[in-house]
């Protein structure tokens, strides 16, 4: 598809349903408006999930709901291509789901950057964004994945790996969504004023703020997604069963972004210049 910015091609690449949206969805909208083709490949449909009560509706399983609900993001996002790669939901750390054959971080590392490159390969994208080397608030899945799609980008662009016999595709910039600090520095301060134990976040009481705050993760790029901000709530709102709108609210809305306007990026690749933050993941492309 021949596209007003040269046929350039953004890749999305995330552990689980929502996390196209809720950490880069301003980011897959803004893009797609400019007329870059966007990507997203989801590596399972996040079944090890919880729906909210009454959120169902006719689906008898949560992984054909979560899917559901990702193809529904992803319309309001702009997103053109999807692949799933089939693996299951590990869920958090010593969970019984992590332990299945299939689960996301049973999958050796080799195996799932073998299956990345041969669609990155396919895809052909000048931008691969995905989780950060913590995963975000350290799920297990996410910095699997984010491991095998650093490697999948250097092995896309060797000659000598043959895979499924698609040309070598060399990216121009891998980028990692992370959590802006400045942002969570304050939640942190904020929330025992509030009776909040910012080491006991989330529905599950399993997240610990301190320790993502701790982990030094540079941000390298801030895009500014106010102009589809509409696009990002309609996609938000698809998510119904993990929250949707309310997950935008209170202490959960400001981790999203810095004022629900902007999301920041770590550079995996190249070498990011010291000091210097862009506003455009294409910039000079």
């Amino acid at each position: 598809m021949v596209t007003a910015d040269g046929n350039k091609t953004l890749l999305a690449i995330v552990a689980h349903p929502d996390d196209e949206t809720f950490g880069m969805g301003g980011t897959l909208a803004l893009y797609a408006s400019r007329g870059i083709r966007v990507c997203l490949i989801c590596a399972t449909r996040g079944e090890a999930g919880q729906a909210l009560p009454g959120t169902m509706g006719s689906y008898t399983s949560l992984r054909d709901l979560r899917e559901a609900e990702l193809r529904c993001a992803a319309a309001a996002l702009g997103i053109t291509d999807m692949h799933f790669l089939g693996y299951q939901d590990s869920g958090m750390a010593g969970s019984e789901s992590s332990r299945h054959e299939l689960a996301l971080v049973q999958i050796p590392l080799n195996i799932l950057t073998r299956h990345l490159t041969d669609v990155i390969r396919w895809e052909k994208p000048q931008v691969v964004i995905t989780h950060d080397p913590v995963g975000g608030y350290f799920h297990p899945d996410h910095i699997h994945l984010q491991q095998a799609v650093q490697a999948a980008c250097l092995q896309a662009a060797n000659y000598r790996w043959k895979g499924l016999g698609l040309d070598p595709w060399q990216i121009d910039r891998l980028f990692y969504n992370t959590i802006a600090r400045g942002m969570l520095r304050w939640v942190v301060r904020l929330m025992p004023l509030f009776g909040r134990d910012p080491r006991r976040w989330g529905d599950n009481r399993d997240v610990d703020l301190t320790r993502i705050l701790a982990a030094d993760i540079p941000v390298h790029a801030r895009i500014d997604y106010r102009v589809v901000a509409r696009q990002r709530q309609a996609a938000v709102r698809c998510h119904a069963s993990q929250g949707g709108a309310r997950q935008e609210r209170g202490m959960a809305g400001l981790l999203r972004g810095w004022s629900r306007s902007h999301e920041v990026f770590m550079q995996g690749y190249p070498q990011p210049e010291p000091g210097k933050v862009i506003t455009d993941l294409f910039q000079n492309l």
